[in-house]
């Protein structure tokens, strides 16, 4: 079968599509025939070299984090899933997307949406559930009469995205906060307010918010602090606080001001997603589709200025 893989970090050029062996479902992981594979930050900075002490011993490596595609085979411990149902799952820390099969859990794979197709459904899964446990699991953001403020900063990539829409299903007042060139996007996005990074100024900002989403992730928490309400809270998408003032806000004690998601796979979440997108409610944020034997140009546009939304490959 196919698959993308980098031999050593560098820029796009160092990704090949290789002949390696199938995968086999053992225990209660499923074989998925994937139909698509979304771009994400992580693969960029994998690839890159970025988390290079991370990935020792771990090369060649096949990115992609997220798939969809269809049930091809399932382990003898496999209850949930049957050869031929449409999916979409969040994979492990190992990737391997970027390839014709993958094995995974069954804990990690939901029912993909049936208002979209394969490919188009491969952005939900890391983008979605993230934005998704952002909001609700560290915003505390629920349906409630009582509007909240929502900031999302990085409003037009992937995670941004989802978000924005995800705030508005919620009930929230929703900012978002792009390069002046995306403002356009995030109206069609649905944004209530939408900001230019060149023009906010975090010292003069009107009504402070109860969630800043800081999506890539780039903001110090001392410097938007006072942007947040009494109870509001920042939350990255940077896995640890690497700064004393982020740590500081999450000692215990007090009403946590900075909370680190870490994504989860949870299939009740992606289910949530499905719903939501064969409602209508949801869009796919989809920018372009890249087929596997163009993944270094893919990845050359994922890590552009221009990306709105999400950057899929397709492997049908």
């Amino acid at each position: 079968m196919r698959a993308a893989r980098f031999h050593r970090f560098g820029e796009p050029s160092v990704l090949d599509v290789e002949e390696v062996p199938w995968p086999a479902p053992k225990g209660d992981e499923v074989l998925i025939r994937v139909h698509g594979s979304s771009i994400n930050g992580t693969d960029l900075n994998l690839r890159g070299g970025g988390l290079g002490l991370l990935m020792a011993g771990q090369l060649p490596f096949t990115p992609g984090f997220d798939v969809s595609g269809e049930v091809a085979g399932c382990g003898p411990a496999v209850t949930a899933y049957r050869p031929g149902d449409r999916v979409y799952a969040l994979l492990g820390h190992g990737g391997g997307g970027a390839a014709d099969y993958v094995t995974v859990s069954q804990a990690r794979v939901g029912l993909a949406p049936d208002s979209v197709d394969l490919v188009t459904a491969a952005a939900v899964p890391l983008s979605g559930l993230t934005a998704l446990q952002a909001l609700r699991g560290e915003g505390h953001l629920q349906h409630s009469q009582d509007k909240k403020r929502v900031l999302v900063y990085g409003a037009s990539g992937g995670i941004g995205a989802f978000a924005v829409q995800l705030a508005r299903i919620m009930g929230a007042h929703v900012t978002g906060v792009a390069r002046a060139v995306k403002l356009e996007y995030l109206r069609e996005l649905g944004v209530d307010e939408a900001l230019s990074t060149d023009e906010l100024d975090w010292n003069d900002i009107g009504q402070p918010w109860d969630v800043i989403l800081d999506t890539p992730p780039a903001l110090k928490f001392s410097a938007v602090n006072h942007a947040l309400t009494p109870h509001g809270v920042l939350v990255s998408t940077r896995g640890l606080p690497t700064r004393l003032s982020d740590a500081a806000a999450m000692l215990p004690g007090a009403a946590p001001r900075f909370a680190a998601v870490r994504t989860a796979e949870r299939g009740l979440d992606l289910a949530f997603l499905s719903r939501l997108i064969d409602r209508g409610e949801l869009k796919v944020p989809v920018d372009r589709v890249f087929a596997l034997a163009d993944i270094r140009a893919a990845h050359e546009y994922a890590e552009g200025p221009e990306v709105r939304g999400k950057v899929v490959l397709s492997l049908e």
